[in-house]
């Protein structure tokens, strides 16, 4: 297994700095966060992928900054925008190709209970988008987010059971703690189709720390993941309020190779 660290933990820097930095601080495997309309075009993603090419580097996953409008432009009542917003991800699966990822991070509906849409209307869109993704080689993973649909162990069973292989998962362990689930639980749900992980930890007052930080049992998710044979990679995610200089990035990026032994 690979591990890395996601741009997204410099944010606000921008991802080309952010990568600079990341990689002087000798880390080679990541998750690049395209934060805007710019950032997805060819000439820029261009850029970043000769500075990962110059060190040996490597992007498993993108996530899109259109995570915070996935709700209205692909679950919502409005199926023109629906079918519009298909179209527009053809830009972020060709961004992918470029950068030689082969995952893209979906977070998907939030506020659910409003029921703009059944659950099988969204399952059937996560289909057809996961149909688009695999037609570039890209593996549309849905997130388990908190306030989303996304954020239940029993909707990621259902969803799993429903789709079978025609689905994949990315496991966010702050995100189910924030949710109220144990980790542990949407990790066995997930199951042999959990593709990445967005590692962090956690404390009895705090939902978001570097690993090795707080009281999460690394050894254990190490275990259920031998148990699922997984064979995906990971990445470090926290925010830019969790660590005070980038040396704990790394840091912490070399406590969890310890535990994996990679």
């Amino acid at each position: 297994m690979k591990l890395g660290v996601s741009t997204a933990c410099l944010y606000p820097e921008v991802p080309e700095i952010a990568l600079d930095h990341l990689i002087a601080g000798g880390i080679r495997f990541f998750e690049i966060f395209l934060n805007t309309v710019s950032e997805v075009k060819p000439d820029f993603v261009r850029g970043l992928k000769s500075r990962l090419d110059s060190c040996g580097g490597e992007v498993r996953s993108i996530h899109p900054f259109t995570s915070g409008f996935e709700t209205m432009m692909l679950f919502s009542d409005y199926r023109r925008r629906f079918l519009d917003a298909l179209e527009l991800h053809r830009y972020y699966f060709e961004a992918a190709n470029i950068l030689g990822a082969s995952i893209f991070v979906l977070h998907g509906e939030r506020d659910y209970r409003r029921r703009r849409i059944t659950e099988q209307e969204y399952l059937e869109r996560y289909a057809k988008l996961y149909e688009l993704g695999k037609s570039f080689g890209i593996t549309v993973a849905q997130e388990n987010v908190n306030l989303f649909r996304s954020e239940d162990p029993a909707f990621i069973r259902r969803m799993r059971d429903t789709l079978g292989d025609n689905c994949a998962f990315v496991l966010d362990l702050k995100q189910a703690v924030r949710a109220g689930f144990d980790p542990f639980e949407m990790c066995a749900a997930m199951g042999e189709q959990l593709v990445h992980l967005h590692l962090n930890d956690h404390n009895d007052t705090q939902d978001c720390l570097l690993p090795g930080h707080g009281v999460t049992d690394y050894t254990r998710l190490r275990r259920i993941l031998d148990t699922l044979q997984y064979s995906g990679d990971a990445v470090i995610e926290v925010y830019r309020s969790n660590f005070r200089d980038e040396d704990e990035l790394v840091q912490s990026c070399g406590f969890l190779k310890r535990i994996w032994d990679v």
